[in-house]
């Protein structure tokens, strides 16, 4: 297995790229788009560097995978982050040259749909950080969330151990993104409960691999950035996370039932499972249907451990993925989980 390296950090005032490797939702929606560079700019001190197809929705895979390439090897940019997420990444996946991106290592933010492009560094050796894209947390309504502000900011600019916390107050109903009042104010949010842990009998301390859970099954499926050997994945630490399409929870038990059959599921010690997203424009659920989906969840993770990794320690609610605050996690870096004191920390 290839040494994971960490590419070297920007600092204020380097260029960073901005793609859209998955869609060019940019071009539908500016606003939040638009706030996202101005926050890159004036709070993070970074100039953005845009491609052809970061503002252009149909863009074909291969254009999609050129902007990569010219992102990864333009010598001026230090840094590149995904304007958003989508659905069909795996499809550019194929046109990526891995020597030319192995020999041009930068750290690369994104989460959602850039599971794909995470797991493709992940392979390269490469860590990458699942979290922070321009349109959601950078464009945020009202300001950046402070605990999101925090773990950009270190991921960005610094290196070495960086402690998560939980939110106190989290968001899961979104706002509408063509209304310019969505942007004026800042929106509401609900009381966190904190970590829920599953089995904090010890300490586990490895590198991460995972990202959204549907996405993680789309590779699987097509057998595609998944090391050949299993054994590649013995003693990291697992991390999940869903979107908001809501998928139910047997459809969760089913993608980590089949990962159980493979033989991946018990070579993870630990696993950090996100809050679950709840609530959704096509279905926006009440207080008590989201307490239920979340519930039903993670009883369904629960199952599935249990049957094929029942020795696995969990963290459920994890402030990382589809979530208002969101944590920054490093994709392939180092990750301690301390059950006995209820920590979790990672290298940036």
């Amino acid at each position: 297995m290839i040494e994971p390296l960490y590419p070297p950090k920007p600092s204020p005032g380097d260029r960073i790229a901005v793609i859209s490797p998955s869609r060019g939702l940019p071009e539908l929606f500016p606003l939040p788009y638009e706030l996202g560079l101005e926050r890159l700019r004036k709070e993070f001190g970074l100039e953005p560097v845009e491609y052809p197809s970061t503002r252009r929705m149909g863009s074909t895979p291969r254009e999609r995978a050129d902007d990569i390439h010219a992102a990864f090897t333009d010598p001026t940019v230090k840094a590149v982050i995904a304007s958003i997420g989508g659905d069909d990444q795996i499809t550019v996946l194929p046109h990526l040259d891995r020597e030319l991106i192995r020999a041009h290592p930068k750290p690369f933010f994104g989460y959602s749909d850039n599971t794909n492009l995470l797991a493709y560094l992940w392979q390269c050796g490469i860590v990458g950080f699942h979290g922070a894209s321009v349109m959601c947390e950078l464009g945020r309504p009202g300001a950046m969330a402070p605990l999101t502000e925090r773990s950009l900011r270190a991921a960005l600019f610094t290196s070495g151990a960086y402690e998560l916390h939980p939110a106190d107050r989290y968001r899961d109903v979104d706002l509408p993104w063509e209304d310019p009042a969505t942007f004026a104010q800042e929106p509401p949010t609900e009381p966190g409960s904190g970590w829920y842990w599953h089995r904090p009998e010890r300490v586990v301390e490895g590198r991460s691999w995972g990202g959204e859970l549907e996405i993680v099954s789309w590779l699987l499926m097509a057998d595609r950035e998944v090391a050949r050997d299993l054994s590649a994945y013995d003693g990291c630490v697992l991390f999940l996370e869903t979107c908001e399409e809501l998928i139910g929870a047997e459809q969760v038990f089913r993608i980590l039932r089949n990962m159980g059959e493979r033989g991946m599921l018990h070579r993870f010690p630990a696993l950090l499972m996100g809050r679950a997203k709840a609530w959704s424009f096509t279905r926006p659920q009440d207080a008590d249907q989201k307490a239920a989906h979340a519930r039903e969840q993670r009883e369904a993770v629960l199952r599935a451990l249990g049957m094929y990794a029942p020795d696995t320690m969990a963290v459920f609610d994890v402030d990382l993925g589809h979530t208002d605050p969101q944590l920054v996690i490093p994709y392939g870096g180092n990750v301690r989980v301390d059950g006995p004191g209820r920590r979790i920390t990672v290298t940036y």
